[in-house]
């Protein structure tokens, strides 16, 4: 079987990975692509967003299977374009994929299929975003509405920053188009987690539970980012406490879905609030989470192809999914001014080395420069994972990997896979 993998990330490099260990899997492209990835599959270049381009090259191929890991093309309508010219290609719809595509959708649709999460107001105009700031001086979160890379959502403690929040998102335009609509939440207190599962829009398979750690610096400060890392699984989401997920979130959101005419066909991610009352929704993801998929997929025993074919195929329901009893964690090194103003083009050192810590690097933001050598080209540069028996035991792995690494500049937490600060906290 011949795969595309669509996508540059961290992410698509641990779907790549995966995949290559499927008995039924012969070649796999991916386009654009990395560093890290063109050392596994054939790299082509070929944009996310270039829909028809990537649809002619699965034809030209003859591509059995193309697997999307980023939000950008599904929401743009990639499987629609796959399907209209009969090519099988694993992820929602664009209609579907609105659940991530819009938070002003996925909150109205939460609130009309009662699914928890956090009591909200939608505004469109500045001035009533502003005046309603301006009568609550209670801490906010302030959502852009669009896709803003992970990063569109500010907690405020109080009516100065939420004000400052405003300014930044619907006069600034600082995430573009994304913000000219925003969300105004309450708090949700307690701890976060990440569940995705597999599902074919009528059967669902939860995957283990993830915890990612948001904020660029130690203990949860600082300002949001993509993920500076996670671990799986998690203690808070027990058999009790997945079983009310499954019940109160998942089954009611694929049925709501369908119920929408918008049937979901892929990776259903739920990021969420455990708190004292029980799970609450914080968003719904189309996709894969990066750099929950780092963890996650090194955990799963079962052959990822033949549960990609199965949901294409509406056949989930024939797959048993097993998992490893283990721990993973993946510490994400960014480059210097990541999340502002990542430098891009610094030397990094020891990538062959991490091997010998029985670590997996997972490339994000790397590339070759005119003198041969790996360099930096993005924010999140590289994810050093661990597995082993126990959480303690795959932390000391990651950072013994982590140690083997080395670019002028380089950020990561030190405190991956501790339940701390940005993770046990209030929201992000």
């Amino acid at each position: 079987m011949k795969i595309l993998v669509v996508g540059s990330g961290g992410r698509e490099h641990t779907i790549v990975w995966k995949l290559s260990k499927s008995r039924h899997v012969d070649k796999i492209y991916a386009a654009p692509g990395n560093f890290g990835i063109s050392s596994m599959c054939k790299c082509v270049n070929i944009n996310v967003t270039e829909l028809e381009a990537l649809a002619d090259f699965a034809e030209k191929k003859e591509i059995d299977l193309t697997v999307v890991g980023p939000e950008l093309p599904l929401t743009m309508g990639i499987v629609d374009v796959f399907e209209e010219k009969g090519l099988k290609i694993f992820g929602p719809t664009k209609k579907a994929s609105e659940i991530e595509g819009s938070k002003a959708f996925a909150k109205e649709f939460m609130r009309k299929y009662h699914i928890p999460t956090a009591s909200f107001r939608i505004f469109e105009n500045y001035e009533d975003a502003r005046d309603f700031v301006e009568s609550n001086d209670t801490p906010l979160a302030i959502k852009a509405d669009g896709l803003a890379a992970g990063k569109g959502a500010l907690i405020c403690l109080n009516r100065m920053e939420s004000m400052k929040a405003l300014d930044s998102m619907m006069v600034k335009k600082v995430f573009g188009s994304a913000g000219t609509r925003v969300i105004i939440e309450d708090i949700l207190v307690g701890e976060e987690v990440s569940v995705m599962a597999f599902t074919d829009g009528k059967t669902i398979a939860p995957m283990v539970s993830a915890q990612d750690h948001k904020r660029i610096f130690d203990g949860g400060f600082g300002p949001n980012t993509g993920g500076m890392g996670a671990f799986s699984p998690t203690k808070v989401v027990n058999d009790r406490m997945m079983r009310a997920i499954m019940e109160q979130i998942m089954e009611p959101t694929v049925e709501g879905l369908r119920q929408e005419d918008r049937l979901f066909k892929g990776i259903l991610y739920a990021g969420l609030m455990v708190t004292e009352i029980g799970p609450k929704v914080i968003e719904f993801n189309c996709r894969f989470g990066d750099p929950e998929t780092q963890v996650v997929l090194p955990l799963l025993k079962s052959d990822l192809a033949e549960i990609f074919l199965s949901i294409v195929e509406d056949e989930l329901e024939l797959q048993d999914i097993v998992w490893k009893e283990e721990s993973a964690v993946c510490v994400v090194m960014a480059s210097e001014g990541y999340p502002e103003k990542p430098v891009k083009g610094r030397r990094i050192h020891g990538l062959k080395d991490v091997r010998k810590e029985g670590c997996m690097v997972f490339h994000a933001g790397t590339s070759r420069g005119k003198d041969g050598h790996v360099i930096t080209s993005g924010g999140r540069v590289i994810g050093i994972a661990a597995t082993d028996r126990k959480l303690q035991g795959a932390i000391a792995k990651a950072y013994k990997g982590v140690g083997r690494v080395s670019f002028e500049g380089a950020q990561f937490r030190k405190d991956i896979g501790h339940v701390v600060g940005g993770v046990k906290s209030s929201f992000f």
